[in-house]
């Protein structure tokens, strides 16, 4: 096995799906500039990422929100297992990896022209793992996709906070009678004083490095407590903890 064969078994296998054409050759040039990057599928809309097996066994799909046929909500939908939206269990006697539990599906960066726009909140909540702004440098696209592949951290915590920020109010007010909603507060009220911390961290952006430091923990301990608290609260990742502490008012704007 050569070297090329080599990088492209090894390095994290992204998918691009968006309607533009220049903008899949662009994002495609980036991905596979990078040595432990490789673009290994593209798709034009959303019907035909949801039946590429290609997209479905990448590790990372970038996602267009706005497109024709099948917009980037209901394909990130589609492309997410079912369980998902089961919603958090309450309960866990064993913690799941630090980033999160193991996912069946791809990992889903939505990609979006506002920062402000409620569609990347509908991507977020249908199980993405955060979104970018199509004008993101280069370095903070980059960045994202070994992120979200790690699962350890908010990607753009800046951007995905102030969007949470900015519909937390809305969150809350529509989901006080939603069963789902019941569930996580559920869930949040199964967690313990130590946890409900680390959410809240979790929830203002801070790196497994930022809340040791000031938890005065070690880094291992924390992992710790962030796995417990996707476990319990049935999330995917960080991201979706984050939704779910947003939307039962452990974060507050």
């Amino acid at each position: 096995m050569n070297q090329t064969e080599n990088h492209q078994q090894d390095a994290i296998r992204v998918a691009l799906v968006d309607d533009q054409q220049l903008v899949r050759s662009g994002l495609a040039m980036l991905i596979n500039s990078q040595p432990d990057l490789t673009v290994v599928a593209e798709a034009s809309n959303g019907r035909d990422a949801v039946a590429s097996p290609a997209v479905r066994g990448a590790d990372v799909v970038l996602m267009d929100i706005r497109m024709p046929q099948m917009d980037g909500i209901a394909a990130t939908r589609a492309l997410l297992p079912a369980e998902h939206d089961a919603g958090p269990s309450g309960t866990a006697d064993t913690a799941p990896p630090a980033g999160g539990t193991e996912p069946d599906g791809p990992r889903v960066v939505v990609l979006t022209t506002f920062d402000l726009d409620e569609y990347a909140l509908e991507a977020i909540e249908a199980g993405a793992s955060g979104f970018l702004l199509k004008d993101a440098p280069p370095e903070e696209l980059l960045a994202a996709v070994r992120t979200v592949h790690r699962g350890d951290a908010v990607i753009a915590p800046s951007t995905t906070r102030r969007l949470l920020d900015h519909m937390a109010p809305t969150l809350r007010r529509e989901n006080a009678a939603d069963q789902r909603w019941q569930r996580e507060s559920a869930a949040v009220e199964s967690l313990t004083p130590r946890e409900r911390e680390v959410l809240g961290l979790m929830a203002r952006g801070d790196s497994n490095q930022e809340i040791a430091a000031g938890l005065f923990l070690s880094e291992a301990t924390v992992k710790t407590h962030v796995g417990r608290v996707l476990a319990k609260l049935g999330a995917r990742d960080r991201v979706q903890a984050v939704v779910t502490a947003y939307r039962t008012g452990i974060a507050q704007p």
